[in-house]
């Protein structure tokens, strides 16, 4: 019989707790306790401050895991991937196991320029990023097949608050470089999942986690892009899944290195 344990999602820049619907579904199905908090500067959650650090992100996420009556299984997705590190990181006894969805680590020059230039962009004209954010972010097949899902995030983009999301957007362009030199201490074990055509969170990066960390795997999703909670709903479930039960990662149409 499964034995239930919390399962904590956090969500993407820009997004908010509404991203995971369809994995909290499948995973409280499968009799787990299901927590989707908002991050700070997102959706009901606080503002996030100019200059707001990756810490400040992960703060409140450690209190739940505190509060949690065992030591939680954490599922980032992007930006969310990056505060489950560093929760993990820094509460390694209040976290059981660590799902990176899309995550990205040691970015090369080229890929912190790229990076680099969205954020200013957005600082310049916020509101037009975000159609190209959607368009990078969701494979043309997923984009023609629900464009229903695609304007459902467009919509959560679009109410962001500006000064909030600018500054979460900071922390995730930057905070790979803080983690990278500190994840050979990592005391969970980390399951990285990358969409194959994903071109910011790239299989490579998600093998490099992989290999870093002292209990890492890594799997792709073939024909999937960033936006895996919402494209393939059943990988990333069958991923924490496998991390929270401590099963070998066979998740369904994922090929796994």
């Amino acid at each position: 019989m499964t034995v239930p344990a919390d399962v904590v999602l956090l969500h993407g820049v820009g997004l908010d707790h509404t991203m995971w619907h369809r994995v909290a579904l499948e995973i409280s199905a499968a009799g787990h306790r299901v927590h989707a908090p908002d991050l700070l500067g997102h959706g009901a959650a606080p503002d996030a401050e100019p200059g707001t650090a990756l810490a400040g992100l992960a703060g409140p996420v450690a209190r739940l895991a505190a509060g949690a009556r065992a030591p939680v299984h954490l599922v980032g997705f992007s930006l969310g991937a990056l505060v489950a590190t560093r929760v993990a990181l820094d509460h390694p006894d209040r976290v059981a196991s660590l799902t990176l969805v899309s995550g990205v680590a040691n970015r090369s020059e080229a890929e912190r320029r790229a990076v680099a230039g969205r954020l200013e962009a957005a600082h310049r004209d916020l509101a037009s990023t975000f159609d190209v954010a959607v368009d990078r972010w969701f494979s043309p097949r997923r984009r023609d097949a629900e464009p229903g899902l695609v304007d459902q995030v467009r919509t959560v983009l679009r109410a962001n608050r500006p000064a909030s999301y600018l500054a979460c957007y900071a922390v995730f362009a930057q905070a790979d470089a803080e983690l990278w030199p500190q994840l050979p201490r990592m005391v969970p074990p980390v399951l990285a999942v990358t969409g194959q055509d994903d071109p910011g969170s790239t299989p490579q990066m998600a093998a490099a986690v992989a290999e870093r960390v002292p209990r890492g795997r890594w799997a792709v999703v073939p024909g999937a892009r960033h936006l895996l909670p919402l494209e393939r709903p059943d990988v990333v479930a069958a991923a924490a899944l496998a991390q929270a039960e401590g099963r070998p990662l066979e998740p369904p149409g994922a090929l796994v290195t």
